[in-house]
């Protein structure tokens, strides 16, 4: 496992090491001192930077949402209004396929951050939080689209990536991830079930 550049600020290189220990090794893996060792970085380094086991993991929250926004980047998806549904289907579909291709390993992370989440109430304000900034950008884009319920297409939406990335990425089929024209494909065939094939966008 490589670690960061030396240039890097010591609390993302500390994060990013975290993240990276998590896809690796699962929660039990990611130690104060695993931190250190893998990093590089001299024995309680990483407790300088987060004290506690929970201070660590917000730190990898926080960085996690940091690093999927960067792969899903809606926030640079053209305005469906100008392009209308494909826009739409190819942007997500790039969006999901990145979270499965190259940024596999931050996925997996994503996933034991969750479960994790799921038995620290303190974590999983800082969970939602992060997960809330992006279902907002996602339900801008479906209200563009003309949707008359955003909140039941996004909670759809999300599940469709989230059921298609943890498929591929820790469940059943985790041997075969699609590639980009079959992730478009399946886009396509759950948005015409919202909008409608060919529905004009308002």
């Amino acid at each position: 496992m490589s670690a960061r550049p030396a240039s890097a600020p010591r609390a993302d290189l500390v994060a990013d090491t975290a993240l990276a220990l998590l896809a690796e090794r699962g929660m039990r893996g990611l130690t104060h001192r695993a931190v250190d060792e893998t990093a590089g970085l001299p024995q309680g380094s990483t407790s300088n930077v987060a004290r506690t086991r929970q201070a660590l993991l917000e730190l990898a929250v926080r960085r996690l949402a940091e690093r999927e926004a960067r792969v899903l980047a809606l926030h640079e998806m053209p305005d469906p209004r100008a392009g209308g549904l494909d826009s739409l289907v190819d942007g997500l579909a790039l969006a999901t396929h990145r979270a499965l291709t190259r940024n596999r390993a931050l996925t997996l992370a994503r996933y034991e951050l969750a479960l994790e989440a799921t038995r620290r109430p303190e974590l999983r304000a800082y969970f939602d939080a992060a997960g809330a900034r992006f279902r907002d950008q996602l339900g801008a884009l479906v209200t563009a689209m003309g949707s008359t319920d955003p909140e039941r297409h996004v909670l759809s939406l999300v599940a469709w990536a989230d059921g298609l990335m943890y498929s591929c990425v820790a469940g059943s089929f985790h041997a075969r991830v699609p590639d980009l024209q079959e992730v478009r494909a399946g886009l396509r065939e759950l948005l015409e079930g919202m909008f409608g094939a060919g529905k004009p966008v308002v």
